[in-house]
């Protein structure tokens, strides 16, 4: 439940992810150095979410990594989809 929520929230912002019913969900960004200024930003803003980049993805599917848990509270997950649609904004992705 956790997992369609969170997929939810982010397909509505306007974020692009890998679609699947997995935990494991990516955000799409492309470009490598954009994933880690993204990831930078999201730790600013309270969430802690890797950018992948190449050589772990292929050259220009750079993405942010997240995993979603039975542990987080809808609560968590909402915050989660705000802070993502801030850097969406900031970043133009």
């Amino acid at each position: 439940a956790n997992t369609r929520l969170f997929r939810a929230g982010l397909e509505d912002a306007g974020l692009t992810i890998r679609p699947g019913i997995h935990p494991i969900v990516p955000v799409m960004i492309g470009d490598a150095a954009l994933a880690q200024r993204v990831s930078t930003r999201l730790l600013e803003l309270g969430i802690y979410a890797i950018g992948f980049f190449y050589p772990v993805v292929p050259q220009g599917a750079a993405r942010i990594r997240t995993q979603v848990s039975a542990a987080h509270r809808p609560a968590d997950l909402a915050f989660a989809v705000e802070q993502f649609a801030t850097v969406k904004r900031e970043f133009g992705i």
